[in-house]
């Protein structure tokens, strides 16, 4: 597994990063937020859960780490936590924040059956793609037409990174219909169960437990 250097972006910064062509500024602005998702309702109830499921010594990956919230809590744990974004912008900040971190996408960097724990919080507001701009936080925001544009690649190959008796926790939104993502879970041999879930204005959290059947 190589970690490499994780700002390596030809020709971006992360402080000229905010300005898009003919002016546009970034979504981020556009949204009064930062340019990395910062830690909010679904992280800490990721972060919660995934705190039940980790013992001392377990390798344990964050998809999506943005600023390394979650692996920080899994480190916390006791686990040997690595954290993983396309965003150089995620990637510095969670190194910044003491986090081991790799760019990449999704879980192509790593090898085989390697983590007892995968756990991942994908952008999964469904979004139409005439409203979507291209910046990183479009990325980690926006989860497509049907909100799955990150966990269907997930699902596909989450059992491969998998060690025996390896488990994976994914965030869902009942936006993004929990009950189609175990469907999509099943059809590729990962059995589901919900293990959280919690209750907010306009959606419910979900927190689903996948393991190889």
């Amino acid at each position: 597994m190589d970690e490499g250097d994780p700002g390596d972006e030809p020709g971006a910064d992360g402080d000229d990063a905010d300005v898009r062509d003919g002016g546009r500024p970034a979504l981020a602005d556009a949204r009064g937020v930062e340019s990395v998702y910062q830690p909010a309702e679904d992280s800490a109830l990721l972060a919660r859960t995934a705190r039940e499921y980790v013992e001392p010594g377990d390798r344990a990956l964050d998809v999506g780490t943005g600023s390394g919230y979650v692996a920080s809590v899994l480190g916390d744990a006791g686990a040997v936590a690595v954290g993983v974004d396309l965003s150089p912008l995620a990637c510095r900040q969670a190194a910044a924040n003491g986090v081991s971190v790799v760019r990449g996408d999704l879980l192509s960097p790593f090898r085989d059956d390697v983590f007892d724990l995968v756990v991942f919080n994908p952008p999964y507001l469904p979004t139409p793609q005439k409203k979507e701009w291209d910046d990183w936080m479009e990325h980690a925001l926006s989860g497509g037409e049907d909100g799955r544009r990150l966990v269907d690649p997930f699902l596909d190959d989450v059992e491969r990174v998998l060690a025996p008796g390896g488990e994976a926790l994914l965030l869902v939104s009942s936006l993004t219909d929990p009950e189609a993502v175990r469907s999509y879970a099943r059809e590729r041999n990962l059995e589901s169960e919900r293990v959280a879930r919690e209750k907010h204005p306009y959606e419910k959290l979900v927190v689903l437990r996948f393991v190889p059947m």
